[in-house]
């Protein structure tokens, strides 16, 4: 299964504008509400979530993580640093 990221806002081109602050690029989406990113190695989301953290006051957004499937837990100020101490126990690689 593959680890994948959620990004959901509830104001239009929010996650665009956070995604091209973070791949530094352009980007088209599909959609502007919702963004949905897979990832084959877990401990590559980790990157992508402290900047998250890092902006989340910048941009009105959620981000949830699926590390296993049916399984989705929000990104917070809160567990930020036990989620990603729990990546790197769980995928040592």
């Amino acid at each position: 299964m593959k680890t994948t990221i959620n990004l959901y806002s509830e104001k239009d081109g929010e996650i665009k504008k956070f995604l091209e602050q973070y791949y530094s690029k352009n980007l088209n989406l599909k959609n502007n509400l919702i963004c949905k990113i897979e990832y084959e190695n877990p401990v590559e989301i980790i990157d992508i979530i402290s900047c998250y953290i890092d902006n989340k006051q910048k941009y009105e957004i959620k981000l949830w993580i699926s590390l296993d499937e049916d399984v989705y837990i929000c990104v917070s100020d809160d567990n930020i640093n036990k989620l990603i101490k729990y990546i790197y126990e769980r995928y040592p690689y």
